[in-house]
């Protein structure tokens, strides 16, 4: 008569042959890792620590660094360049991201449906996103340039006096995000690309048998199930307009009067300029939280809407 003992499962210890072979395995596998693993953390986490321990110093670049606390954070209470800085950050990427990803999703629902030549226009879309930004601020520079611009004279032709688009604060700032928007919302148009052909057909003709119109379809299917890529491009997106620096490097040295100058900026003039490399690791601290809060927060927002199996 069987028992419940012998109906239990019996399991016998691991032999040593398999043990052998997956202990091969895991040394194999760190193995190739560790080239990537020593990499991220000589080059990535390396440096943050490096510039967290600075922020409590206070250092010229020339002398010995000096520990003084807190010292540097309560300086930027007190700050108006600093805290200008944070203020103009702000201000680019709430000019930049909305119409960047705006831009790019009209883009990438233009040329994601059929229309005649369409891949040689993702190709031109991508083109200025492939450009050196130094060469292209050179280039924008002189376009917006108040006396010898080209915008500024083709609106001659038209008898409309041009503004000084790069010597005005009020037209400074949006002539940069423009410039950026122009130059990125082709690349982003890309990954919004990629999520509409991901979309299944068949969510489109159901809709079409329902009578759906074009405006419900793209509230009711398009838009939800591109939550992944927008979730992607939102993060990418804010994180490298939190840290321009090429373009208004070049168009306007953070001018004028500083209405340009975003915290990346200011670090790189605390640095390279004033040398008060101890105070600019502490914005860099700042500059660090703010992205990651941010992205946090974007992660957040997104994790319970989000559909990633469109099965």
């Amino acid at each position: 008569m069987q028992t419940l003992h012998d109906t239990e499962p019996r399991f016998e210890p691991e032999s040593a042959p398999r043990k052998h072979r997956r202990s091969n395995a895991a040394f194999e596998a760190y193995a190739m890792l560790a080239p990537s693993i020593l990499g991220f953390a000589v080059f990535l986490i390396a440096p943050i620590v490096i510039v967290v321990v600075l922020s409590f110093y206070d250092w010229n670049l020339l002398s010995d660094p000096e520990f003084i606390g807190l010292e540097n954070y309560r300086e930027l209470a007190g700050d108006e360049r600093a805290l200008k800085s944070i203020g103009n950050t702000f201000y680019y990427v709430l000019l930049n991201i909305p119409a960047q990803t705006v831009l790019a999703l009209l883009l990438a629902l233009a040329l994601n449906s059929k229309i005649k030549a369409r891949n040689t226009f993702r190709v031109l879309y991508v083109l200025p996103w492939m450009a050196m930004p130094v060469a292209l601020g050179v280039i924008w520079r002189w376009v917006f340039d108040p006396q010898y611009g080209a915008l500024n004279r083709f609106l001659d032709l038209f008898g409309v006096d041009g503004a000084a688009w790069l010597t005005d604060s009020t037209w400074a700032m949006p002539v940069i995000a423009s410039v950026n928007i122009w130059q990125y919302s082709g690349y982003t148009m890309l990954f919004f690309l990629a999520g509409l052909q991901a979309i299944p057909a068949q969510l489109y003709e159901a809709a079409d048998v329902d009578g759906a119109s074009p405006l419900y379809r793209f509230f009711a299917i398009t838009l939800p199930l591109l939550r992944p890529a927008m979730l992607f491009v939102l993060i990418t997106s804010v994180i490298g307009s939190f840290q321009v620096f090429d373009t208004i490097h070049v168009m306007t040295a953070g001018g004028p009067a500083g209405s340009t100058a975003t915290l990346n900026y200011q670090i790189y003039l605390e640095s390279f300029t004033q040398r008060n490399a101890g105070y600019a690791s502490m914005l860099a601290v700042i500059l660090f939280a703010i992205i990651a809060l941010i992205t946090l927060a974007q992660a957040a927002l997104f994790r319970k809407r989000t559909t990633y199996d469109f099965s």
